[in-house]
């Protein structure tokens, strides 16, 4: 988003007021740092690039806040998902601090990203895996962290078994590659196929940029593309004693 929206020089309260509740307050604050350009920008939409990168920080401040310690590994995949220029991650990081120390409590920024993107759950997929690519870092996923993210799950109306698939990519990734891909084990290979087909094409990274989303989207569609790749690699290894490969048709 930062090439085309750089935050260091944007209508933000414009933008906050836009898009109105929890998430345009944190925007709003954050405005009184920024340099006001575009005075327009309270009479457009919201490009859900801003709705879509403001929610994924204030999650991962409030995640931050309830589990009480961040690892620098965490710091890292943070870093990592938000790759703004330095001079633009001051602003991110202000953003981060102010959500943070607000009083409204995580559920607030949970259910206004579930009502923006209500037409687009997969957007709500791709926050709830960016929060697990940060919590799980560290390469453990803690029982406060765990029970936050089943929460922000909850309120964003993933099912328990969606939950499962995207807590299994990023935590018990080696376990079970059928619960990665959301596949039941009892499926023939051509299901498989026809599965694994229909995964990756809609966590392929040039959909994500089609659909007009930031930089923060693809990064994490290209972790989740290839963790159902490696799920997939795992699944024919361990059926190849079976008549007939899976992946003899599958690319």
């Amino acid at each position: 988003m930062w090439d085309k929206f750089g935050w260091g020089k944007l209508g933000g309260a414009g933008i906050g007021l836009a898009i109105g509740g929890p998430l345009g307050a944190l925007i709003g604050a954050l405005a009184g740092h920024l340099l006001i350009d575009d005075a327009n920008a309270l009479f457009r939409p919201p490009p859900r690039q801003v709705v879509f990168t403001t929610g994924l920080v204030a999650l991962a401040a409030k995640m931050a806040k309830a589990d009480g310690v961040v690892t620098g590994s965490e710091i890292r995949a943070f870093h990592a998902i938000i790759d703004a220029p330095a001079e633009e991650f001051a602003q991110i990081s202000r953003l981060f601090n102010i959500a943070k120390a607000t009083t409204a409590g995580f559920e607030a920024y949970a259910r206004q990203l579930a009502t923006l993107f209500a037409d687009e759950p997969a957007l709500l997929e791709d926050v709830l895996d960016g929060l697990f690519l940060i919590a799980a870092a560290d390469g453990a996923l803690h029982e406060d962290e765990l029970a936050y993210l089943s929460t922000v799950a909850a309120i964003f109306g993933l099912s328990d078994e969606d939950f499962r698939r995207i807590e299994a990519r990023h935590v018990h990734r080696a376990d079970d590659p059928y619960v990665i891909l959301g596949a039941d084990r009892g499926m023939s290979d051509e299901e498989l196929r026809r599965l694994y087909r229909k995964r990756i094409a809609e966590s392929h990274p040039d959909r994500q940029i089609a659909r007009g989303l930031p930089a923060e989207a693809v990064r994490i569609a290209t972790e989740r593309a290839a963790a159902l790749n490696a799920a997939w690699d795992e699944i024919v290894r361990q059926r190849r004693m079976n008549e007939k490969d899976p992946a003899e048709t599958a690319s």
